[in-house]
């Protein structure tokens, strides 16, 4: 298979590897593009032993020319998330099948041209929800689908981020709504897609509030740090600040930023405290599915640590589910775990509490990106998916639907009705 990636920033480097290194053997990487011609060629230069004279590069504007050029089987898109539709849309029409990070787009106009670009085409789009893919959350979706707690009638799910990876959101792109289409849908799109897959549903009415709450001015000046600068690299008072960014001594982010953004002007430490933040840190959704199961959900991006909560309420008990990824932020420096920070507790009624054996892997994402690299990269060999895994464009639609209409009931506050917001926007593709 020949692959072409579009967007060379740090999300893309997983699948880089994985072509060119991991499953070299059946793929070949023949194309890579980006904006930004300084980062391309950092990309272009960190591949192990390419063939030939090495893999062709292209700017942002070449990439038709790129397709053309290449004939790419596959484009795997790792551009901004406001960009995706604009390389999906293009790569399927030019007759590629596509793999995009998540969320698959960030409004339901982007939505639909992708929809009815995959509809003319007949092309696949596939989004790489690695959320499905960790051992703990597959064994959920086999405990729900026994039937152990009967039937789901409803579930909590909160998700916390700390005060770290939470605040780096409020830094980047993504803190602009109209980039990022919010927390909701950029962070929550991988939560809501668990959702849909465990209970099987899809949402039919969502209410939802949500505030910018914490990455304000007002914190600032009530932690003293009102003289912060625009950035963390030339402000005066970053010593001072639990959240400064120090750019420069993160090889990572020196080399693929720092280094580069006289090319682009693209900061990646913006002051999380400036007053320009259109999207929330602090939000609730309720949700009822088409099958009638209702979802009280949370998203807060300042918690003292990270990890998840959900609990599935069913006819014949409960089913609870904690990951503790980091136990705290203290002094900006996150207190990390991989191991015994998960419980699942199954609780039928008329027996004791019973503590399962949570399942485990190794590798990013508590297991998860191994697993579900091989699936897209080495299919033949790993064989078929037992679990259903795999995510196609109306699972990436509506993994975003969830948080597209908790941002326009939080603009009007009021109830939602999926189906008459999708038909208003002339979606009928998704049943």
């Amino acid at each position: 298979m020949k692959y072409a990636i579009v967007g060379t920033g740090a999300r893309h480097s997983m699948y880089r590897k994985t072509v060119t290194e991991t499953y070299a053997e059946e793929n070949q990487l023949v194309g890579l593009c980006d904006s930004n011609e300084k980062r391309l060629a950092l990309s272009a230069s960190q591949i192990k032993d390419p063939k030939g004279n090495g893999i062709a590069t292209y700017a942002a504007d070449q990439f038709e020319t790129m397709l053309a050029e290449q004939k790419p089987d596959n484009v795997v898109v790792t551009v901004p998330d406001y960009l995706h539709h604009e390389y999906i849309v293009k790569s399927l029409l030019n007759g590629c099948n596509v793999i995009t990070e998540k969320p698959m787009t960030t409004d339901l106009g982007k939505l639909k041209q992708i929809l009815d670009a995959q509809q003319k085409s007949g092309k696949s789009v596939t989004v790489t929800f690695n959320y499905r893919y960790t051992p703990a959350r597959t064994q959920i979706k086999e405990i729900l689908e026994s039937g152990v707690i009967g039937d789901i009638t409803a579930v909590d799910f909160r998700w916390h981020l700390d005060r770290v990876h939470g605040a780096d959101y409020f830094r980047r792109w993504h803190r602009y709504k109209e980039k990022s289409g919010g927390l909701l849908v950029h962070k929550s799109t991988h939560h809501f897609d668990l959702l849909n897959w465990w209970i099987g549903s899809t949402p039919k009415f969502i209410n939802a509030f949500g505030d910018l709450k914490f990455y304000t001015p007002a914190t600032a000046e009530r932690l003293g740090l009102s003289d912060h600068g625009e950035r963390c690299h030339t402000c005066k008072i970053a010593d001072k600040c639990d959240f400064e960014l120090n750019i420069e001594q993160d090889d990572l982010l020196r080399t693929l930023y720092l280094d580069n953004e006289d090319v682009d002007g693209y900061w990646r430490d913006k002051c999380v405290w400036d007053d320009d933040i259109t999207i929330e840190d602090t939000m609730q959704v309720q949700t009822r599915y088409s099958n009638d199961v209702t979802l009280n959900y949370t998203l807060c991006a300042y918690n003292p640590w990270e990890g998840v909560e959900v609990k599935f309420y069913g006819t014949k008990g409960e089913l609870t589910h904690k990951h503790i990824e980091v136990h705290g932020v203290f002094g900006g420096v996150r207190d990390k775990t991989d191991t015994d920070n998960m419980t699942t507790i199954l609780h039928v009624a008329g027996k004791p509490p019973e503590n399962i054996e949570v399942w485990q892997g190794k590798g990013d994402h508590g297991g998860a990106d191994p697993i579900m690299l091989g699936y897209l990269f080495d299919a033949k060999n790993v064989g078929d998916d037992p679990y259903k895994r795999g995510s196609t464009h109306v699972d990436g639609a509506w993994s975003i639907i969830t948080g597209l209409a908790a941002n326009e009931s939080m603009k009007n506050n009021q109830m939602v009705d999926v189906y008459k917001m999708l038909s208003r926007n002339g979606i009928n593709q998704l049943g």
